[in-house]
């Protein structure tokens, strides 16, 4: 009997979220499934399955970490096979029995914002450094939350070409919490927010709402283990690759329509 933790990719589009649940499709399922029919699992609960964490419904990941118990040797690509393309598992790694995927030293996530082109960097920036720290972020999350008090290493803002984009590093999230933070700094950025207002979110006080992102723009790049180091599969790598690029210029496609379509209407 071995241990061993798996990343996860996925294009989380068509996807009801990353969490099994009954009658929808969900990215867990279909690894559950897949994990069945590679005859490295029969029972989740004799094998330890456990995540490292769920994403939203239309969210995507590089990143994201599943472990379990098996007697069987596990070829990444022979679970691949079982899997649909907006699905991979890219890498894996051998974890000691007490591994829990839930407990990483770091998670990074990434928002991406498309076509603004009119932003200050240099404010968002600003307010960004604000929400670096441990602080209370009761408010860019559920205000039932039992501990709302988390601590975020980095936040980066950066663009490339007409892309905006928004790191955010640390060892653990609330629900909605890096879409909420993307949200206030795309409105500090567009002069809608005062870095002072930015401030006043911090805390336990007031009845702050901050409407998230959409969670289409929202990546989960990586998690990262003390100790663990995750053996990355070429092949996986480039099928996923392949995977993106058709969904890449199926979704230029219809935005290039759409925009053909909107023209027309203004003619």
């Amino acid at each position: 009997m071995r241990k061993v933790a798996l990343k996860v990719a996925y294009i989380g589009t068509d996807f009801h979220g990353f969490q099994r649940q009954p009658d929808v499709n969900t990215v867990e399922n279909e690894l559950i499934n897949a994990l069945k029919s590679a005859d490295l699992i029969d029972n989740l609960k004799d094998s330890g399955y456990a995540i490292a964490g769920r994403t939203d419904r239309g969210v995507h990941a590089l990143g994201n970490v599943i472990s379990f118990r098996t007697p069987e040797d596990v070829v990444i690509n022979q679970i691949n096979d079982q899997l649909p393309q907006s699905i991979r598992i890219l890498a894996k790694a051998g974890v000691p029995f007490g591994f829990k995927p839930r407990y990483a030293k770091s998670r990074h996530y990434r928002y991406v914002i498309a076509g603004k082109e009119d932003l200050d960097l240099d404010k968002m920036e600003e307010a960004s450094k604000i929400l670096e720290g441990t602080h209370d972020y009761s408010n860019f999350s559920k205000r039932s939350e039992r501990n709302p008090i988390r601590t975020i290493d980095e936040i980066k803002v950066s663009k490339k070409d007409n892309i905006l984009i928004i790191d955010v590093i640390g060892e653990s999230f609330l629900w909605n919490m890096v879409r909420k933070i993307a949200s206030v700094l795309f409105l500090a950025g567009n002069d809608d927010m005062s870095i002072d207002d930015v401030r006043k979110f911090l805390g336990p006080s007031g009845n702050a709402s901050i409407t998230p992102m959409p969670p289409e723009g929202l990546i989960l790049m990586d998690t990262v283990y003390q100790d663990v180091k995750f053996k990355y599969d070429d092949y996986a790598r480039e099928k996923f690759l392949k995977a993106l690029g058709e969904e890449y210029l199926y979704n230029g496609t219809i935005a290039s329509v759409e925009k053909v379509m909107m023209d027309g209407l203004g003619e």
